[in-house]
């Protein structure tokens, strides 16, 4: 089994908990933007704090790769924290480039798939 399979699929339960959970409060389905962290991380809190106008268009996810069942994580991203996955796909590491968000949201948003879009 790859090192990945078993908390990818974890990680893709939880999110799609989070989406059904914004689609049963809102009626709009909003892309998940995962953070792996681990606490204390200064630069996790300034990228959180450089998200912070953008909330609306995405749900934050926090996974602590300090706990156990994020060991893989822990092995993958130790160095690298912070890290963002889009809908869980790699999206950045290390600070927040604004303009890659942007892109993949506004392409999301066009597509229609995982944000700004009401379900029939």
């Amino acid at each position: 089994m790859p090192w990945f399979q078993g908390n990818s699929m974890q990680l893709a339960k939880y999110s799609l908990q989070l989406l059904m959970r914004n689609l049963s409060a809102s009626k709009t389905i909003l892309p998940v933007l995962t953070l792996f962290t681990k606490d204390p991380c200064p630069l996790c809190d300034e990228a959180k704090e450089i998200l912070e106008p953008y909330k609306n268009r995405f749900i934050l996810q926090e996974v602590d790769i300090t706990l156990l069942e994020n060991s893989a994580w822990y092995e993958r991203y130790k160095f690298d924290i912070p890290v963002f996955h889009l809908n869980g796909q790699f999206l950045m590491m290390h600070r927040v480039d604004i303009s890659k968000l942007e892109k993949q949201l506004q392409k999301l948003e066009q597509q229609g798939a995982g944000g700004w879009r009401t379900p029939s």
